[in-house]
């Protein structure tokens, strides 16, 4: 029987092939990580607040040339909400620092705007950031290939970083939209349990009327009150990879 595979699974196959980093889960108990990209002050304002509701923090990956924008997501971060996001012990990631898609520039040059947007973070804030996300979720092979100067490199693809995963590729799934669309972050978080994992979650503004790229707090609170239900344990992706270790290359 022939197996014809969809351009979509060829690409995520060959970015699963590329440069892997692998890394082991240590703990026993399943762990769940809130992520917001691009930091609309939401994210902060309504998304952190529940966090630290519940004894938790998320992972914020700043774009520094979005500093004091607004776009569809709303008004993005300023200064001020950097210094306070680490005050409150959430982590600030890096997101490159023109939030440029890796699918239109060399490895090269992918990799010196990380570095630049890295270094404009430490200069605002005096913190060096270690993890990173790609943005728009773009990545290629070459890209990948070359992945150097971060410790973990957080993709849009779904699924769980079970006990050995890739800390070039780290798995994460949208949380899109309002309390409707709950039952489907559930059955994420039962999977991850079974299989005492790693679920990440992405999203980016956190509003009562979110763009289509955020979600309401509603949806986020009752899905952070399901995880703590699994006996889940609430961390950011720092605090996750406190708990792993990298294994060794080959």
């Amino acid at each position: 029987m022939k197996l014809h595979l969809g351009l979509g699974t060829l690409h995520r196959l060959a970015l699963s092939a590329a440069k892997r980093r692998q890394a082991r889960i240590l703990c026993d108990e399943p762990i769940v990580s809130f992520t917001f990209d691009d930091f609309p002050r939401s994210a902060l304002d309504a998304g952190g607040r529940l966090l630290e509701e519940h004894g938790a923090h998320g992972t914020y990956y700043v774009s520094p040339a979005l500093l004091n924008a607004s776009n569809h997501l709303g008004e993005l971060f300023h200064v001020e909400d950097l210094h306070s996001l680490l005050l409150r012990g959430h982590e600030l990631g890096s997101h490159t620092f023109g939030h440029v898609s890796a699918k239109t520039l060399s490895p090269e040059d992918f990799w010196k705007n990380v570095e630049k947007g890295k270094e404009a973070i430490r200069t605002l804030t005096g913190v060096s950031p270690e993890d990173f996300a790609y943005p728009f979720g773009a990545l290629t092979p070459r890209i990948k290939q070359h992945t150097h100067g971060v410790k973990s490199a957080r993709s849009v693809i779904p699924g769980l970083n079970k006990r050995i995963f890739d800390l070039n590729l780290l798995r994460a799934n949208s949380l899109y939209g309002d309390v409707d669309t709950v039952s489907h972050a559930v059955q994420m978080i039962a999977n991850n349990v079974r299989n005492r994992a790693w679920l990440i979650f992405y999203t980016h503004d956190v509003r009562q009327m979110p763009s289509p790229y955020g979600c309401t707090p509603a949806l986020l609170d009752m899905v952070m009150q399901e995880a703590l239900r699994s006996q889940s344990r609430l961390l950011s992706v720092q605090e996750a990879l406190a708990l792993c270790e990298e294994l060794p290359a080959g």
